[in-house]
């Protein structure tokens, strides 16, 4: 799967990686019930999606975020917008959207 592809497949994912349910969603905050509606279809949030491009595809553990890279990024977007948006649309494709 390549870096910043849309989420449509959960199960998929997780199959792949050989995970349970419980042990997939967890990592992303999300309760089992709650992942299993979503492999059945129910639409999922985009900051659920991220999450989960964040834990499973690029392989980040949400224990070792730090706020400040965070702060870094919102220092980036209002320090130098212009900076922000070539590499946002860098990291999400030619148009900006997500592939």
């Amino acid at each position: 799967m390549k870096p910043f592809e849309r989420i449509t497949n959960p199960r998929g994912i997780r199959r792949r990686l050989r995970l349970n349910q419980q042990e997939f969603w967890s990592r992303v905050g999300v309760t089992q019930s709650g992942g299993s509606r979503y492999e059945s279809g129910r639409s999922m949030p985009r900051p659920v999606r991220e999450l989960l491009r964040l834990v499973h595809i690029e392989g980040i553990e949400l224990a070792k975020a730090r706020g400040k890279d965070f702060e870094v990024v919102s220092y980036l977007k209002r320090a130098n917008p212009r900076l922000y948006r070539a590499l946002t649309r860098a990291a999400l494709g030619k148009n900006g959207r997500r592939k």
